[in-house]
């Protein structure tokens, strides 16, 4: 095995990694690719495509942005306590079968990256984490887990424990699938944690920090352990829609 390929995780049909450089390793040697971003992207994904909308993942909340919502004819999410925010109680609210664009630095970004691999591309949540296993058992294919994680205020990568914990909720849920040492561990993680993931989710940094911005809701959503029946997948016009919507729409998903 070359250097390389060292930290690709080729021999196993089940990975796990962090981060935008996860999804550069693992993506373009996957049939299927979770993104992990528990609080809150891609909860806000479930959230909305649950009740019939569509959501465009983007980068950053700039000009840029506002013109690609306009484009698509969809609501633009601000920061948390504008009208429309990157908050799950907020977004809970908003009228059912919206179009939304959701700026955000983890999920949004390690989508964007994972979608030029061809790969088809799941939100994955606590919430939908069966839902999404099942998904994966029904289709097969190499599957790589990515845990978009946190960022540090220099902009390096924050491991975030909901994310592992989100991960290893749909890896326990595989049916023959050959798991790699870190997809394992991150499997290992949530057993550990499954019979308390609200008071973990609470006791997290990510969780303290947003009941300290007065978001305590926000966790709880995104605590609703298999809540959620919905499978947002990522769409040929990139935009999330629940996956009966994307494979009606896009036949060929699994040829």
């Amino acid at each position: 095995m070359s250097e390389a390929s060292i930290f690709k995780q080729l021999d196993y049909t089940a990975r796990f990694e962090w981060g935008y450089e996860g999804v550069e390793q693992l993506a373009p040697q996957s049939d299927i690719v979770v993104m992990i971003d528990v609080l809150s992207f891609c909860t806000c994904v479930d959230v909305v495509c649950g009740r019939g909308g569509i959501v465009y993942p983007y980068r950053m909340r700039d000009e840029t942005a506002a013109l690609y919502a306009r484009e698509k004819g969809a609501l633009l999410a601000g920061k948390r306590g504008e009208p429309v925010s990157l908050s799950p109680a907020c977004l809970a609210t908003i009228p059912a079968g919206s179009k939304l664009v959701l700026p955000s630095p983890n999920g949004s970004t390690c989508t964007v990256l994972a979608q030029q691999s061809g790969a088809v591309v799941v939100a994955g949540c606590l919430r939908n984490a069966a839902a999404v296993a099942r998904f994966i058992n029904a289709h097969k294919g190499t599957v790589s887990v990515i845990a978009c994680g946190e960022r540090w205020p220099n902009g390096a990568l924050r491991p975030a424990i909901e994310d592992m914990l989100a991960a290893g909720a749909i890896l326990d849920g595989l049916s023959g699938y050959q798991l790699s040492c870190e997809a394992q561990m991150a499997v290992a993680a949530f057993r550990a944690a499954n019979e308390q993931l609200a008071a973990v989710l609470a006791e997290s940094g990510s969780g303290r920090e947003l009941a300290a911005k007065g978001y305590p809701q926000d966790v709880q959503i995104a605590a609703e352990w298999n809540r959620s029946q919905t499978v947002p997948l990522l769409g040929k016009d990139g935009g999330y829609v629940a996956a009966s919507s994307a494979l009606g729409s896009a036949p060929g998903f699994f040829a």
